[in-house]
């Protein structure tokens, strides 16, 4: 069994959690289109703090790199490769923007699933992060929507991981 998901949400919404979670159960590959931007945002000053101000600057660093050699979706695309030769049996593919989901999707040849997830501490439907990565999230039709409105612990790693079971069915 391989399942590749883009994973997507705001901010604080608990998509870390959520592959941990999965990865208890299962062999997990946990990638982000952002992690080559975070490379070079490093080289740049970044320390990896989490503001609005660095999100922006890594949302706005990001589409110069997607605009000029399409560096994220090279990088997501090799991880995927590796996914599918390795034997790690789901990869979550953090993807914030609709544009980028839809690439990644494609060079997976439409294998790959959409999961938004709602909720968490900061997360208020329509909330507003002032960069157009955050900010764009909701504009994409996911396949599947998971409410991660339930307090960390048992419950929500029971209802999580039923919910994967669901998409791992779905998928066969």
């Amino acid at each position: 069994m391989k399942l590749a998901i883009v994973i997507n949400g705001a901010g604080g919404v608990g998509k870390d959690t959520l592959c941990a979670i999965a990865a208890k159960k299962y062999r997990v590959r946990n990638v982000s289109s952002i992690t080559p931007i975070k490379e070079l945002a490093a080289r740049c000053g970044w320390k990896g703090e989490k503001t609005d101000r660095a999100r922006k600057f890594l949302s706005d660093l990001k589409r110069l790199t997607v605009e000029f050699s399409d560096l994220p979706t090279e990088y997501l695309t090799e991880q995927y490769r590796e996914f599918l030769a390795g034997d790690e049996q789901i990869l979550f593919a953090h993807i914030r923007e609709p544009e980028e989901i839809a690439k990644f999707v494609s060079a997976t040849d439409g294998r790959a699933v959409t999961l938004l997830v709602r909720g968490g501490r900061r997360f208020a439907h329509g909330a507003k992060y002032g960069n157009a990565s955050d900010d764009g999230v909701e504009q994409y039709p996911y396949q599947y929507i998971f409410y991660n409105d339930r307090p960390l612990g048992a419950e929500t790693e029971k209802h999580f991981l039923d919910y994967l079971a669901i998409m791992i069915g779905n998928a066969k």
